[in-house]
Order: structure tokens, then sequence, then C-alpha cells
């Protein structure tokens, strides 16, 4: 055999043991008559000791190794003389009668460290190598970990597993599907599945009363740091349930998850709607685990006009960052020039100090008195040392969105946004549809198989903007790591859903026929919801990006680099898929 031991499992207790352990080389270290090389497997790291006096071929072989050798050594345990306490091994070395190199290794292009040199694009051509070092390891370990727990939750509530196909039709909404061209059905294209979901509905037509899968999907959108072209889901769907069921099934895995995996207790996890998300906190995905709510100011500053560019506002709104009237005005004006870039669009930024004496001072000081300064502290809630930041705007929903950006900033800089705390709550009642410039019509917010609520649906044929759906996100540190709702399941509804979403009765059935067709069989009424589990994981490891826990991703332009994909494919495959590709 080619181990009988990891490099990571000898402790004090092993001293006197003959061992064989196999590994890559981490480092060496020669001093005299003594090398010392540090094992490392996926397990740990163990120390091994060559004595030039004791062995002077094996002392030989050994100073010819080099970094990432993959090696095989035998040797008795000994307790070490210099003890390394960092590591759990570091009490012993294994003092080494036997190497055999396994293979010889070049030098790699950044050093397999937990603070390595290579930057994002060498570690992503060479993520084979990047997956040896420890720091992207154990998100991948972190990752299995919360895959088999999620298992083992929904295993003991009675769902069962079962696999979607990965060849679908493609469906309009939604993002843009990746398209797959079928050989045997000339001009005719499969598409990869943006998610399961008229799939597991139809599991639920069938019976199968409680599902899930964790599934692949596809989405070909633009990237960002969590996002990726392709992504794992788990994907969830249930029988007989209305949207109390749903949210008390799900609190009750994701309180499993923080439990098992990160001994975190969760408490009952508050609800908020959609309106007060975007009122109080400019977006959807609201990051609770600091305060500094949004205030609306229009009627206190359009009750005293001077200021021209509040004067015009259709909003006006503030937050108060507790504690930063410190803030000098290098990093004020840092703050300004923040909500003024492209990204975020704002045109400016008002703030105002409260001194210990309780005045305010502010950057619109000869545009108001002290005593509507006075108001606007009274307003913020905002005490001695207080710092109050303003933005205004032209669109309400759009200065809200600025302020959403100018409050993480700010909550960044403070310090508030730790990675270690955990804030969960549940947003709900959200709009059943948005307007679409680009498409000039209503769109589904969530998808167009998403209920309305029941007091809502004669709102469907007079004012159909105004409608709210059964729907609802969990929102984790500002983050959405899942969301879901409860689905039509009446045939007639769905073709009236179809209908105010610009479908006619041809296309509705081409596309979807055969999930209204289903409901006529008999449907229960059903609802889910499906968790991303890479941001899910992210979350969990403390990381910015979702890159770092998933095995092999794509890049910012959605390229494998290690890969070389997406690439160019021989003429005669696309001669017999007849696809003609035009040279640019």
């Amino acid at each position: 055999m080619y181990r009988n031991k990891t490099c990571g499992e000898l402790r004090l207790a092993d001293a006197g043991k003959t061992v064989t352990l196999a590994g890559w080389v981490q480092r060496v270290r020669k001093m005299g008559g003594m090398t010392f090389i540090d094992l490392r497997d996926r397990y740990g790291i163990t120390q091994l000791s060559f004595d030039e006096g004791a062995n002077a071929d094996i002392f030989a072989e050994a100073n010819k190794l080099g970094r990432e050798y993959v090696i095989q050594a035998t040797g008795v345990v000994k307790e070490r003389y210099s003890k390394n306490l960092q590591l759990p091994t570091g009490e012993i070395e294994i003092e080494v009668t036997t190497l055999t190199v396994l293979n010889p290794a070049i030098t790699p292009p950044f050093t397999i460290e937990d603070e390595t040199d290579g930057g994002d694009d060498i570690r992503m051509k060479y993520r084979y190598l990047d997956l040896r070092r420890n720091a992207v390891r154990k998100n991948l370990e972190l990752r299995h970990k919360m895959a088999f727990e999620v298992r083992r939750y929904l295993d003991e509530q009675g769902f069962l597993e079962v696999e979607t196909p990965v060849l679908v039709n493609s469906t309009p909404e939604g993002a843009r599907d990746f398209i797959v061209p079928s050989r045997m059905n000339s001009g005719q294209f499969y598409a990869l599945p943006q998610s399961p979901q008229t799939l597991k509905q139809l599991l639920m037509v069938s019976g199968f009363d409680r599902y899930f899968q964790i599934v692949k999907c596809f989405r070909d959108e633009d990237l960002r740091a969590d996002r990726q072209p392709e992504f794992t889901q788990i994907d969830c769907e249930m029988s007989f349930v209305e949207q109390e069921d749903i949210l008390q099934m799900f609190e009750g895995m994701s309180r499993h998850l923080f439990k098992s995996i990160l001994g975190i207790d969760i408490p009952a996890l508050p609800r908020m709607t959609w309106a007060d998300a975007m009122k109080y906190y400019g977006s959807d995905k609201p990051d609770t685990r600091f305060d500094m709510r949004f205030v609306e100011l229009h009627d206190l500053f359009h009750s005293h006009p001077g200021f021209g560019v509040f004067d015009g506002a259709a909003y006006i709104g503030g937050i108060c960052a507790k504690g930063a009237a410190s803030y000098t005005r290098k990093q004020l004006d840092a703050l300004t020039d923040f909500v003024r870039r492209p990204q975020i669009g704002a045109k400016g930024m008002v703030y105002a100090r409260v001194e210990q004496d309780g005045c305010v001072k502010s950057s619109v000081d000869k545009f108001y008195s002290q005593e509507v300064l006075q108001q606007l502290k009274e307003k913020m809630q905002a005490e001695a040392g207080d710092l109050i930041l303003i933005l205004s705007g032209d669109d309400a929903m759009r200065t809200r969105k600025q302020l959403c950006e100018l409050r993480l900033e700010t909550g960044r800089q403070l310090g508030l946004r730790d990675p270690k705390k955990f804030s969960l709550l549940w947003v709900i009642d959200f709009p059943m549809y948005e307007w679409s410039d680009e498409e000039q019509r209503l769109m589904a917010m969530h998808h167009p198989f998403t209920s309305p609520k029941p007091e809502d649906i004669p709102l469907l044929d007079t004012d159909p903007a105004a409608v709210r759906a059964n729907a609802y996100d969990m929102v984790i540190n500002g983050v959405e790591v899942g969301g879901g709702s409860i689905r039509i399941h009446d045939a007639k509804l769905q073709e009236k859903v179809f209908e105010i979403l610009g479908f006619t009765p041809e296309q509705a059935q081409t596309k979807f026929g055969f999930l209204m067709n289903a409901f006529k069989y008999g449907a229960p009424p059903h609802g889910g919801l499906a968790y991303g589990l890479d941001r899910f994981v992210s979350l969990f490891a403390g990381l910015d990006s979702i890159r770092d826990c998933i095995a092999f991703p794509k890049n910012n332009q959605g390229r494998d680099v290690m890969l070389g994909a997406p690439g160019l494919v021989d003429q005669s495959q696309l001669d017999e898929l007849k696809i003609a590709v035009i040279a640019h």
C-alpha cells in the first residue's frame, strides 16, 4: 500500500510506531547535516526528518526533492525537538528510513500556501494547483458538509430526491438560455435549464408530494461576484401547502444548517414586506446586520424651501450613521464621489454633523436655519456624535437604490458588516409584475407560474401592476440565498397570467401546453423554493465571491481559462449540425 497513515492524524501518542505516508512536498529546509521536509496531503502536514549521519543515501535523495514532488516515506514517529503548536501534528516528526519519489514536479507558477503569491487569473488557469491550497480546499469540504446536511434534513422530512433532465426546451421570460443544437433533429435546439421549475411542478401533479434536488442550472447572463453561468440550486417543491408551511419547513432547514455546520442557534426569522424593504432599505435583499434605516425627509424640506436641489426633488431620504460625526472632509468627499460613480448615479450628497453641544453643522447651512436642522436631527433620531447623510432625486425608486449603496458602503467603513455575524429574514409580498422598459410590457417579477395572493386575484382584470405575488425570498446579510412561491395550479388562472404577460393562447400552448394540460388532470395546490448552494456556502465561509466555493469556476467573462472553454469546434461538427458560422 502507498500509505497506512495520513499527514494529518499522527500525534505524540503514536511515538515509536513505524508508518508510511504519501503526499506532496510543501517545503524543504536544509540545515547542515539535517534536512526537514513538510509533507502535505488533504488531511494535513507532517514533518519528515533526514539525518546525514544516520543514512547518507536517503539524505542525499531528500536534498534533490523540490516543491510539489509526490513522494512516499516510511519511518519511525519521533517527538519533535522544536515543536510547532500551530499544527495538529506539530509535536512529532517522521525519522525517514525509506524514501520513494512517486512523481517529480516542475516548479509551480505560484506558491501552494494559504497566503499565495498567485493572482486570480493565474490561479484560475492552474486551478488544479489552487485546489491543493488549504484555504480553497476547506471551502469545498464545507460545501460537501452543507450538501450532506441538506440531504439529511430533507430526507427526515419525507422529501424524495429526483433527477430532472438537463436537455429541455427553451422558455421565454427570465434570463437568456444556453442553447444546444440537436444533430438528430436538424434546425431544432435544446436549452440547458435555468431551473427545473416546470418539471418539479409536474412531479407534484404526479403525486410525489415532496421533492428536492441539488441540481446544476444555467443562465447566459452578465456575471458578477455572486453569479456564474452554471450554478447549483437546492431545488424543492411540496404539495398541499400554503406559504406558511413552506416558510416553516425551510426556516427549519436553515436553522439545521447553522447549528450543524457552524454551531449557531438562529432565532425565528422576522418577515418584512417587499414594500417595507424598499421603503426602509432601498433593496429587496436588505442587510439587517445593522440599522441605519432610511428616513423620508421631503415633507420637512419641502415645507422649508430654499435649497433648489431639494425643492424640486421627488424623493429626499437620509440615513443616520451612529458615532460617525468624526468623519473628515476628505472622507465625506470620498463618499460623495462614491455615490456619483456611474454605477450608482447620484448627483451629490448632503451631510450634517450633530456636535457634542447638540448643534447641527451641515453642508447646506446657508440654506436652512438651525431650527430646521434641529427638526432634521429629531426626525433622524440623531444624537451628539452622529452623522446624517442625505440623497435626493427625481425618481423615488432610483434614489432609494442609490441611498442603499451609500448605506452599505457606510456600514462597511464603520465595520458593521461583519461576515461572522448573521442576520436572516424573509421578504414577502413581492409585486407580481414589474414594468420592462426594454420590452415595453409587464414582466413576471419571479416567474410566470407564481400565484397571486388570493385577495388580489380580482385586480388581474383591473390593475395587474398592483397585484402582489404569493412569493418569498430568504435573505442573509444582504444576500438573497433562496426564493420561491406558491404556484398556480389552476389552468384557467395560468392562462390569465400568460395573457397579461403578452402571450397569445397559441404561444402559451406551444411553450407551456404540457403544463397547462397536466393541470387539467388534477393538480394539487403546491409551492416551493430554491436556494443557491454556491451563495449559501460562500456566506458560511465568509467569502466575497462564490468562485472559491466552486471546484472549477468560470471567470468574469464566463470563460474557463484552465480548459480554454468556450472554444472553437471542428468545421465537420458544425456541418453535421447544419450550423453556419458568420465570421466577424
